[in-house]
């Protein structure tokens, strides 16, 4: 095999490769002779098909086999002599292809991973976040409960309906004066100035009476999660049939065994668990926020084009999605395409400099992945599709790249545990409320 380098500039490397013609011929021939074991055609016997016949009839397949597996046996000795590690799956045009008595050469360009030198990180301090559960925050969380655990009873008063009432309507709601799918429904209860609705919806049934029929105008909301909905200003005929009141079941041991605990201790309990392990991802996600701003002021090697792009190209694909759904920031809202663009590219290169950086510390301090940890990792995604799991898995034995998918991820929250227990942290308890505010990543 010859290699002539052909470009070395920053990350970018280029080959011209050659591999001998004298090289391939014992391939293919011995690819063919096993072809020629195992074809049956009319008037040989099985083996005895002459290797003239069988060159005819299979040479351009067995050719076009040889020429991905030479190609990528010569890629993958080339990286392996120049000690290269791609950044991405590299680009190979074809000059010549494997023909009787002709060399096959192919050209091979790619980004290598930039050398890192992984900082001293003897003095890095953080401060991690906690949040206590208080008796506040359980009880609203009973009340929630309670309220969904609720009964209607009839109102016999001839009355209209005011804000704390509920009206148990049938309702037709239209686009443009047709039915849309999704809009009809009978003997709904709506409570007057409640939650749930579309805004504007249950406000604008305040003053009606049992028997009353009124067409309300609303408009989706921009984010609605129907696209053909989103945005859009549309009318419902409502009927009124009764005027009910809301009456929530007092919270004590009856309420529990009616959604299937033994007792309210119990429930209490739950929620409390619940909400402490909602805290403790907060703050983990808040010390690992930390942690990343940290690092990302000592990462000071080039990272590969390729990968900013490919990053940048996720990124920006669900901006495009947001700004047609109306979902958009107020901040990035007022930006032209331009700035946002060039700050999503700042956030694409953060990104790919800190999953580099940690894959770099996680491969000097020997940090792996476990087969266990990758089954429950796709375990998990399983779960997301109920009787398609078995789908799921058969996906993950097929596709490797699907799998590497995974192991990222955790590889990653393994080094920044591996971090977290080296750096000097200091515990400090805030509310609720703190926690839950996450800050903008530094750029």
């Amino acid at each position: 095999m010859q290699v002539t380098p052909t470009l070395n500039e920053g990350l970018k490397r280029a080959f011209t490769v050659v591999v001998p013609s004298a090289d391939l011929q014992a391939r293919r021939d011995a690819r063919l002779a096993e072809v020629a074991k195992t074809i049956k055609l009319p008037g040989f016997r099985p083996g005895k098909v002459p290797a003239s016949l069988v060159k005819q009839r299979y040479g351009a397949s067995v050719n076009a086999e040889l020429l991905e597996e030479a190609v990528n046996d010569a890629t993958a000795k080339l990286f392996e002599e120049q000690k290269i590690r791609p950044a991405m799956q590299p680009k190979v045009d074809v000059v010549s292809a494997i023909e009787d008595g002709k060399d096959l050469e192919f050209k091979v360009e790619t980004e290598v991973l930039p050398e890192i030198e992984v900082p001293d990180l003897s003095g890095l301090k953080l401060t991690r976040l906690g949040a206590k559960v208080s008796e506040e925050t359980v009880d609203k969380a009973l009340n929630d409960v309670a309220r969904r655990s609720r009964k209607f009873e009839t109102i016999e008063e001839d009355r209209p309906a005011a804000k704390g009432d509920v009206l148990c309507v049938d309702f037709v709601g239209k686009l443009d004066g047709t039915p849309f799918d999704g809009g009809t429904a009978d003997d709904v209860n709506v409570e007057i100035g409640g939650e749930g609705f579309i805004p504007g919806f249950a406000e604008q049934m305040e003053g009606m009476k049992a028997g009353e029929e009124r067409v309300i105008n609303v408009t989706f909301p921009a984010d609605y999660q129907a696209a053909e909905l989103a945005g859009k200003a549309v009318t419902f005929d409502v009927k009124a049939k009764s005027l009910k009141k809301a009456v929530d079941p007092a919270i004590d041991d009856e309420l529990a065994k009616t959604i299937g605990f033994e007792n309210l201790e119990q429930i209490r309990k739950i929620i409390t668990e619940q909400a402490e392990g909602e805290y403790q991802q907060l703050s983990r996600l808040r010390i690992k926020r930390d942690l990343l701003d940290a690092l990302s002021e000592k990462t000071d090697f080039e990272a590969p084009s390729s990968m900013v792009d490919a990053e940048f190209n996720q990124i920006w694909a669900r901006v495009e999605e947001d700004r047609k759904a109306g979902r958009l920031d107020e901040e990035d809202a007022g930006k032209d395409e331009e700035t946002l663009k060039a700050d999503y590219r700042r956030i694409a290169e953060r990104r790919v400099k800190l999953g580099l950086l940690l894959a770099e510390i996680g491969r000097k301090q020997e940090i792996q992945v476990s087969r266990e940890e990758l089954l429950g990792a796709m375990q998990q995604e399983a779960q997301r599709y109920p009787g398609q799991e078995q789908m799921v898995f058969e996906f993950f034995s097929k596709n490797p790249q699907a799998v590497e998918g995974l192991r990222g991820p955790i590889l990653e929250n393994k080094v920044v545990d591996y971090l977290i227990e080296l750096a000097d942290v200091t515990d400090k308890e805030v509310t609720p409320e703190e926690l839950a505010e996450i800050p903008p990543a530094e750029l």
